[in-house]
């Protein structure tokens, strides 16, 4: 029996020598053989040079094994992507319309100048035709238009608009409407793999691919209220309002804004989290406008420098720079100088947690505020007042 294994061996290891040398010296005897798996041919080239490739049945290059694909969350989630198209009426564009010689004689009955379009994105939230964008992209529009993914148009009208965390919610009425699937902010993690889908520059809807870069991005002096996923997946001028999207497609963010210096993606990008996103999205279905808590109060962070400075015994928190004279937190006995500790039992540690949290708060509720004054802790029961709304 082991001279039998021996001499198998030995076949074997002749066998492969042979077939070593046969494809280095005569490739094309092996070519010839029959396979199960025939490659197909596939010209490329110009107008009568066809170039032969190797194809393997599926589409991939022979041989090649298939590489990793997200055309399935591109697939779920792009339907639902709009692009939006807002147009304003230019009046008094030409410098002879602001004279007022020239106004005596036709004052306001001029006919509005040619109209200025731009681009921008959204993402229908809703089968009722809500949908969600920023701001700044339907800002001051006369006219807005959106084109669905599968080629239908229709008018839109604003329901809505935030202009502190720069998000609007718009509507249309067109039926068999494809809607996102809105995913949980707080499973994501910095690395994960996301897509970016909007229309920049116009080009049509466009997916880009990139990471987490970053969570809970505040103090870019973007918003008023900011808490934005950074990503390195290309946004782009009429990027704004798109999706950004998890290797499910679900929603995890509203593309919001870019940094660069040219106008150009450089790897920086900003996503609105979905959940500010839909917080602001029932709040105004539900009360045409976002309706935040407000107590009256001005502050800033704690540095080490102001700590030494004051004297203080922590250098994290908010301290009170200023407070309304009458309102909810001069009531309260809150007073320059306090250091904000928590609101609810939940803990301050930067004027962002201090304006998010009060924010989070019904008007007309009862909140408990713990601050810390000359080194004693004191707890406040302060009446939530109603957040002016801010001017764009």
């Amino acid at each position: 029996m082991r001279r039998f294994w021996l001499l198998f061996a030995q076949t074997v290891t002749i066998a492969l020598g042979v077939y070593a040398a046969i494809a280095a010296l005569r490739p094309e005897w092996i070519s010839s053989l029959p396979s199960s798996r025939e490659p197909v041919q596939v010209g490329i080239g110009g107008p009568g040079r066809a170039v032969p490739v190797l194809q393997a049945p599926g589409g991939g290059p022979a041989g090649m094994p298939t590489p990793g694909s997200y055309r399935e969350a591109a697939g779920r989630a792009m339907p639902a992507v709009v692009n939006i198209l807002t147009s304003k009426a230019l009046r008094d564009t030409h410098p002879l319309l602001k004279d007022p010689f020239f106004k005596r004689f036709f004052g306001d009955k001029l006919p509005p100048q040619e109209q200025m379009a731009s681009l921008g994105s959204g993402v229908i939230v809703s089968a009722d035709g809500y949908i969600l964008t920023n701001f700044h992209v339907v800002e001051g529009a006369d006219e807005i238009e959106v084109g669905l993914a599968d080629g239908r148009k229709a008018a839109a009208s604003i329901v809505g608009t935030d202009p502190e965390t720069d998000l609007a919610v718009i509507r249309i009425k067109t039926d068999k409407l494809p809607v996102i699937v809105l995913g949980d902010p707080n499973e994501a993690r910095v690395g994960d793999v996301v897509l970016a889908i909007g229309n920049p520059f116009g080009v049509g809807q466009t997916v880009t691919l990139g990471i987490i870069s970053a969570l809970g991005r505040n103090n870019l002096h973007i918003n008023h209220f900011e808490n934005f996923i950074q990503t390195d997946a290309a946004i782009n001028f009429g990027n704004s309002g798109g999706a950004l999207v998890d290797t499910r497609g679900n929603l995890l963010g509203i593309n919001s804004a870019i940094y660069s210096q040219t106008g150009g993606s450089v790897g920086i990008g900003f996503a609105i989290p979905v959940s500010t996103a839909k917080t602001v999205l029932d709040s105004i279905i539900k009360n045409g406008q976002v309706v935040r808590g407000w107590i009256g109060i001005e502050s800033q962070d704690i540095t080490p420098e102001l700590a030494d400075s004051f004297g203080l015994a922590r250098d994290s928190g908010a301290i009170i720079a200023g407070v309304v004279r009458g309102g909810p937190a001069d009531r309260a006995g809150m007073r320059p100088g306090d250091i904000l500790l928590s609101v609810d039992g939940k803990k301050v540690s930067s004027t962002n947690d201090m304006l998010n949290l009060i924010a989070e708060l019904a008007p007309g509720g009862k909140s408990t505020m713990t601050v810390m004054r000359k080194n004693r802790q004191a707890t406040l029961a302060v009446t939530v007042g109603r957040r002016p709304r801010q001017a764009p």
